[in-house]
């Protein structure tokens, strides 16, 4: 049965048709998408307003719930928008139709009432219109299909919309009287914290183990070609050295024993494209290929979504809905990729049947995965329409569709065993024989994708050892999660949905729970406090499994399953027993501040180490009386070849790391390189800088730019590259 989300007293009436013309009134989400869809349908019969996203919400300046009332939200127009909601009332009236056009997830389903609501149409008559992509066939479809506002995508938006503040009003509070004023709880971000909090405890806890490692280098009996392998077992044994003395031990031993071919093993590999993306894999990719940040990766599939001008063509929707779980693509869409498969790689590139790619279990598959809205707008075709970023990842879209609809790429594989005594050497050799879906795109790091072509040997046929090359190691701790890493994770514990990994992510970093450094998370001391007290007090908000078990009830609220409010009474009523547990025990807990030996110039104090949203700086403890701050620098130990000052680290605006003068503003030395400080140039003796390309090759070149070595080196054009970036630098040195 359809039912209504509880509303206050105060209700709209229905609208009256007052001078009601025969349009058509379509109301989106925002102007880029308005404009590309009224193109599409193109006829003075509709015209398409932009809500500019929610019109309505809970207010800001108090908890807005009746939880002694079936948790009646009490809902305001939000500060700001009276004027364009007179403006769609004022449009509503003269329209003979309605039709709410926001995004086709839980969250533009709550848009959509509340777009009902205000302007007194009926949600439970065909008022209701979604589409997963911005064509023409698909708003053409959509508008032959109207249906009435599901209610129970509302409730289950409404419910997390809830929670979100039952936990952010109600603990926040807590924490300024407890803790520090200004500080805040969320309910998924909580968790995140955590997460990122565990894995710092790791890396401090961890101590590094010493093992080796043995090459071995064959001739073969022609004395002209070359064998590489590594020692793999001994008596049958997995290798495991972990001293110098047992690695030298084994070399001694291994040059006494002569070697033959023991085993030969031919195959053939076939590797599988990966599937179409989901919003998870898009910015996990996008990370790990870009450098995009979660926010940046969703606010440029949100332009590519809503519309591109590509010149003649007009604003284009350029890509399918981008939030989203399922992997699974239309028949259509299907089709289209097998035309431009066949027509610009051919037949054997070609699947017999199109892939199917299996759902996750917890997947809603509301809508298809992320796709290209036709495959034949390839990149090149729309790169004078794009900006660079849009170029980027439009590129990365349209090949992981293309590749995910095309033949595995298969690899010749050979294993040789070699044998002498006790010992088992092993090498692996694999040669790409057919590209496969490789020819679009390829997720595999490019250092393990290499041919490793060995030679053809015959079984038991000797080989003389050459060179045996023992090679030291230690283990290394566990990565601090990057983007890519942490929404893996995130999904993974079923924690969060598609459309909020990234206000995650944004959240935790405002809140200056965990700062970003070199692309990767990592947790301040005033995550740890907060955290260390929520374990404490508040467990089940931290808890990654009760956070998922949440998350699933939600989807059984979208479902029509369960009830909003008893989802709702279940979660308030242990959580209100335990605030008021918290309240009485916890007494206030003191961040410690670390004092450092600079004097503040203004008042004399010794100034105190804050931390900010991307770095720790120095503040006066006197605060409020006295406000003056200074970023802290690091000393790279290199000297300045302008003026022979101390070369330091610092900061952007934006986070990223650079080197400059200490002597700023007197000196305007600044550069993206890091300066070598134990690296001298032999000419002229400045201290050289390293250059580190994005493949990972290192330029190592004189500071001083009148050196006669700086004549003609390549780095020079590299630093014309950079010129522009460096004067923003210098900009934002003053901040």
């Amino acid at each position: 049965m359809s039912k209504k989300l509880e509303e206050p007293k105060k209700t709209t009436k229905p609208r009256k048709k007052k001078n009601a013309t025969k349009k058509t009134l379509v109301i989106v989400e925002s102007p880029a998408k308005a404009k590309t869809i009224e193109k599409y349908l193109g006829n003075r019969k509709y015209e398409v307003l932009a809500s500019m996203g929610h019109l309505r919400d809970l207010p800001k300046s108090q908890f807005g719930i009746d939880t002694e009332n079936n948790f009646t939200p009490k809902y305001i127009n939000i500060r700001g928008k009276g004027d364009l909601i007179k403006a769609l009332k004022k449009e509503a009236k003269n329209a003979d139709k309605i039709y709410l056009a926001s995004d086709p997830d839980r969250e533009g389903e709550a848009i959509a009432w509340h777009l009902a609501y205000l302007l007194g149409v009926d949600e439970t008559e065909k008022c209701r219109i979604v589409f997963n992509e911005i064509t023409k066939p698909a708003i053409n479809e959509a508008v032959k299909k109207p249906r009435a506002v599901n209610i129970n995508l509302v409730d289950a938006q409404q419910a997390r919309r809830m929670l979100d503040r039952i936990v952010g009003y109600k603990l926040s509070p807590l924490l300024w009287r407890k803790v520090k004023k200004g500080l805040s709880a969320g309910r998924v971000q909580s968790v995140a914290v955590k997460i990122i909090c565990d894995r710092e405890r790791e890396i401090r806890a961890f101590i590094p183990e010493e093992y080796w490692t043995v090459g071995l280098k064959f001739k073969l009996d022609d004395k002209k070609t070359d064998l590489l392998a590594d020692l793999f077992l001994i008596d049958d044994k997995k290798v495991s050295i972990t001293s110098d003395k047992e690695a030298e031990k084994i070399k001694k031993d291994l040059r006494k024993q002569s070697f033959v071919i023991a085993d030969v093993k031919k195959s053939e590999r076939r590797r599988k494209a990966p599937a179409p993306f989901t919003t998870s894999s898009l910015q996990q990719d996008a990370a790990r290929k870009l450098g995009f940040t979660s926010r940046r990766t969703m606010m440029i599939a949100q332009q590519l979504y809503e519309g591109i001008n590509v010149g003649k063509k007009g604003p284009v929707g350029l890509i399918t809905y981008m939030r989203t779980d399922s992997t699974r693509i239309s028949e259509l869409a299907q089709n289209d990729a097998r035309v431009y498969i066949n027509d610009n790689f051919g037949e054997r590139y070609l699947p017999a049947k199109p892939p199917i790619y299996a759902a996750k279990k917890d997947a809603q598959d509301a809508h298809e995965a992320v796709r290209p809205t036709d495959s034949s707008l390839t990149p090149a075709s729309v790169e004078d329409f794009l900006s660079k970023e849009q170029l980027k990842l439009y590129r990365l879209i349209w090949q992981r569709f293309l590749a995910s609809q095309m033949t595995p790429a298969v690899y010749d594989t050979m294993t040789i065993l070699i044998k002498g005594g006790s010992y088992t050497a092993k090498a692996v050799g694999s040669v790409l024989k057919f590209s496969g879906f490789t020819a679009v795109y390829n997720d595999a790091d490019k250092k393990k994708e290499k041919d490793v072509i060995l030679p053809d040997v015959s079984v038991s046929s000797a080989v003389d050892l050459q060179k045996v090359l023992p090679e030291q190691h230690f283990t290394e701790p566990p990565a601090r999660y990057n983007d890519a890493s942490i929404i893996k994770t995130l999904e993974e514990k079923g924690i969060g949905r598609p459309s909020t990994y990234a206000p995650i992510i944004e959240t935790i970093l405002a809140r200056g729970y965990v700062v970003r450094r070199d692309k990767k998370f990592e947790p301040t001391e005033l995550g740890f406090i907060v955290l260390d007290m929520l374990e404490q007090y508040f467990r089940d908000i931290v808890d990654a499994k009760f956070t998922a078990e949440l998350e699933g009830k939600l989807d059984k609220v979208a479902e029509g399953t369960m009830d909003k409010n008893k989802l709702l009474q279940e979660f308030y009523g242990p959580f209100e027993k335990t605030m008021e547990k918290a309240e009485t025990e916890i007494g206030h807990v003191e961040i410690p501040e670390e004092v450092s030996d600079v004097r503040c110039e203004k008042c004399g104090r010794f100034m105190v180490v804050k931390q900010g949203r991307f770095s720790k700086f120095l503040a006066c403890p006197g605060f409020p009386e006295c406000r003056n701050t200074k970023p802290i620098l690091k000393d790279t130990g290199a000297k300045c070849p302008k003026c022979g000052g101390k070369i330091v680290e610092r900061k952007t605006k934006r986070g990223r790391t650079f080197y400059g003068c200490a002597n700023y503003p007197k000196c305007d030395f600044v550069s993206w390189d890091m300066p070598v400080a134990d690296k001298l140039c032999e000419k002229c003796g400045a201290n050289m800088f390293q250059h580190r390309y994005k493949n990972g090759r290192v330029l190592f070149y004189c500071g001083n730019e009148n050196c006669e070595t700086r004549k003609d080196h390549p780095i020079n054009d590299e630093l014309k590259k950079m010129k522009t970036k460096t004067k923003d630098t210098k900009k934002s040195v003053k901040v």
